[in-house]
C-alpha cells in the first residue's frame, strides 16, 4: 500500500487546545459545515483551508489548486510518492532519450478518454505541452516553469510524441509526473484564463478517475466518480479501475478550529492543513493524522542580498544565529515537522546535509554585528550612520503559522538589536511584495518539488528568482547562477546530484538561508475512511479511498 494510510505520527504535547476549546470547534463546524453543504447521501467531504484559484495546471504548484487536478487529470508518468522512482502511466513505458536529452519520445496508451468523451492521443498531448511549454499572453496563460529550453512537440504518429529542447533536459521526465503538466482535453485547453478560473470548474476536462459535477463559487466542488475509468499506473499497487468512491465534495473551511472539529463531530472525513497543535487532540478522539512530506525546498528564511541591509554577510550570519529554531519547533509544531539540516528536504533528491551550520548563538550574532559597525541605540535597536537596523518579512500564507514563527523570530533579533517588521497583505500582495527587491529584506518560502531540478530553479534567475539575484537586467551573484548555468548543461545523473549539493554548500557558506523545518501537508481523517494517501509532494488522492465502516 503506498501512502502509509492510517500512518500515525508522535506528537509534543505543548501548546494543546483545551477540551472546552474542542467542544466549542464542533459546535461551530457544524452549523459552518451544515450551512454550506447539504447532508450527504453517497462519498465522503473533504475540507480545505483554501479554495482553488485556478485549473489550468500551470498554476497547480497552489496546493488547493492541485488538490482537484491530482484528482481529475492524470499525466505521461506517475512518481511514486515514497521512493519517487518514476513509472509509466498515460505513457505506456518511460521515453525514448537521445544522448544529450534534448529529445524525448513518448507511446501512449491508446484507450484513455477525457471526461467530455473527447479522445487522449499525440496531437493532444502535444497541444497541452505546447500551451504548458509557451503559454499564451493573448488568453493570459502563463508557461509552466519547469518546462525550460522546451521548443515544441512533435506528433510522430497516433500515439507517439516527441519532445524537444534546445538544452539538456534530464529532468523533463519527471516534470511529466507533475500536476503542472497534468493532461486535459483539447477542448477545455482552448479557455483563456477566465476559463479555469472559479465558476467554470465544471468545464475542465481532464481523463482522471474523477470528474467535477458541481462548483459553488468560492465554497464547495463536488467530483464525481468515472465509471470507465481504467488507465490508473500499473505500478499503483492500492488500486485498478474505477475509483471506490462514489462522490467527493470539496468543502470550504479556513478556520483551523472548524476543519478539526468538523472531523471530530462527523461533519466531514477528511481534512488538509491539520495545525500542529491540534494533531495530539485529533489523535486522542480517534482520528488519524497523515504527515506527507513535500521532498524540495524547506520551509526557510532566505535573503534578498542585493538589498543594502542585506548585503552583509555578516548581518545574514547574525540573523542566522540570533533565531532559537529549537524552541520554535518545539512551541509551535510538531514531530510532523522535523528540523531543516539543508535548504533541501533530507528525502529531497540531491540533498546534502549542512553539519552544524544553523546553531543558536546570540553571543556571536552579537559580535557579528558590532564588527560589522552597527551599535545599539537609544532604543535598543542597532544603528549605522544614522540607519537602523530594521528588516521586513513577508508572511507566507499559504505556509503553517507562518505569523507565529515570525513573531518568535522577532522576539529573538530584538536580543539582539535587530527590528523585524511583518509586511501586511493577503497572498496576492505577499507575492507582489517578495518581487520588490526594496520591501523584502527576508523572504519565507518553500518549494514542494521531488525533482534535482528544484534547487537549480529555484536560484536561477530566468526561473523562480526567488533571491531576486536577477534585478533590473542585472546579476547581483555571478557565481551562484554560474553554478545553475553549469548544472542545466549537465545529462548524468551522479554529476546533477553533485552540482545540486554543491549550490546548498555554497547558500550555507555565504549565509544566504536559514531551513526551519522540513515542510508536511497534515491531513486528518476519520477511521471510517481507509486508502487515503498523497502524491509525491503531498496532495490528496482520492482514487483508492474506501469507507470501511461507520453509520450512514
Amino acid at each position: 500500500m503506498i501512502g502509509s494510510v492510517g500512518r500515525r505520527v508522535a506528537i509534543h504535547k505543548r501548546g494543546l487546545r483545551s477540551a472546552l476549546g474542542a467542544i466549542v470547534a464542533s459546535v461551530l463546524v457544524a452549523v459552518s459545515v451544515s450551512a454550506c453543504s447539504s447532508e450527504p447521501e453517497r462519498g465522503i467531504t473533504y475540507v480545505e483551508p483554501n479554495m482553488f484559484n485556478s485549473l489550468y495546471p500551470p498554476s497547480g504548484g497552489y496546493y488547493p489548486n492541485g488538490g482537484v487536478l491530482n484528482n481529475i487529470a492524470d499525466r505521461l508518468l506517475w512518481q511514486h510518492p515514497e521512493t519517487l522512482e518514476l513509472h509509466p502511466w498515460i505513457a505506456t513505458e518511460l521515453p525514448e532519450i537521445n544522448e544529450d536529452a534534448t529529445e524525448f519520445t513518448f507511446t501512449l496508451r491508446e484507450d484513455v478518454t477525457y471526461s467530455d468523451g473527447t479522445k487522449l492521443d499525440a496531437e493532444n498531448v502535444a497541444a497541452n505541452y505546447d500551451l504548458y511549454g509557451f503559454g499564451d499572453p493573448d488568453r493570459a496563460l502563463t508557461p509552466s516553469d519547469q518546462l525550460g529550453g522546451y521548443e515544441g512537440a512533435e506528433v510522430l504518429d497516433d500515439y507517439t510524441v516527441r519532445f524537444h529542447f534546445d538544452r539538456p533536459s534530464p529532468g523533463f521526465p519527471q516534470a511529466t509526473s507533475t500536476m503542472n503538466q497534468a493532461l486535459l482535453s483539447t477542448p477545455t485547453l482552448e479557455n483563456g484564463n477566465t476559463g479555469f478560473s472559479p465558476g467554470n470548474a465544471e468545464n475542465i476536462s481532464g481523463s482522471g478517475p474523477f470528474v467535477i459535477t458541481d462548483e459553488e463559487l468560492g465554497t464547495g466542488l463536488t467530483l464525481s466518480a468515472r465509471e470507465d475509468y481504467d488507465w490508473a499506473p500499473p505500478a499503483r499497487t492500492d488500486h485498478q479501475g474505477p475509483a471506490e468512491v462514489e462522490e467527493i465534495r470539496f468543502t470550504l473551511a479556513e478556520e483551523d478550529s472548524v476543519r478539526t472539529g468538523s472531523l471530530v463531530a462527523e461533519q466531514s472525513d477528511i481534512a488538509r492543513q491539520i495545525e500542529a497543535p491540534d494533531e495530539r487532540h485529533l489523535i486522542d478522539q480517534g482520528i488519524n493524522i497523515h504527515s506527507a512530506g513535500t521532498n524540495g525546498v524547506n520551509n526557510a528564511y532566505h535573503f534578498h542580498f542585493r538589498q543594502p541591509l542585506m548585503e552583509d554577510q555578516r548581518v545574514r550570519q547574525a540573523i542566522i544565529h540570533a533565531i532559537d529554531r529549537e524552541n520554535i519547533l518545539n512551541t509551535l509544531y510538531s514531530q510532523s515537522y522535523p528540523a531543516g539540516t539543508s535548504i533541501l528536504a533530507a528525502n529531497a533528491l540531491g540533498y546534502r546535509e549542512q553539519d552544524g551550520a544553523y546553531s543558536f548563538d546570540p553571543e556571536r550574532s552579537r559580535e557579528l554585528l558590532d564588527d560589522a559597525g552597527w551599535q545599539i541605540g537609544e532604543d535598543g535597536v542597532r544603528v549605522r550612520d544614522g540607519e537602523r537596523l530594521s528588516v521586513t518579512f513577508n508572511e507566507a500564507v499559504p505556509q503553517p503559522r507562518s505569523r507565529e514563527m515570525f513573531t518568535k523570530v522577532q522576539e529573538k533579533l530584538r536580543d539582539v538589536g535587530i527590528e523585524a517588521e511583518l509586511n501586511p497583505g493577503d497572498r496576492t500582495a505577499q507575492q507582489e511584495a517578495m518581487q520588490d527587491l526594496e520591501r523584502i529584506q527576508v523572504r519565507h518560502t518553500m518549494v514542494g518539488r521531488a525533482s534535482y531540478d528544484t534547487l537549480p530553479n529555484w536560484l536561477d534567475v530566468d526561473g523562480r528568482n526567488s533571491f531576486l539575484n536577477g534585478w533590473e537586467d542585472t546579476v547581483g551573484d555571478e557565481e551562484m547562477q554560474q553554478m545553475v548555468d553549469d548544472y542545466f548543461a549537465l545529462v548524468d545523473e551522479d554529476k546533477r546530484a553533485a552540482a545540486v549539493g554543491k549550490m546548498q554548500d555554497y547558500l550555507t557558506e555565504h549565509a544566504l538561508v536559514l531551513p526551519m523545518f522540513e515542510e508536511p501537508q497534515v491531513y486528518g481523517f476519520r477511521d471510517t475512511i481507509s486508502g487515503f494517501s498523497t502524491e509525491a509532494i503531498g496532495r490528496p488522492s482520492f482514487y483508492a479511498v474506501r469507507e470501511t465502516g461507520g453509520e450512514e
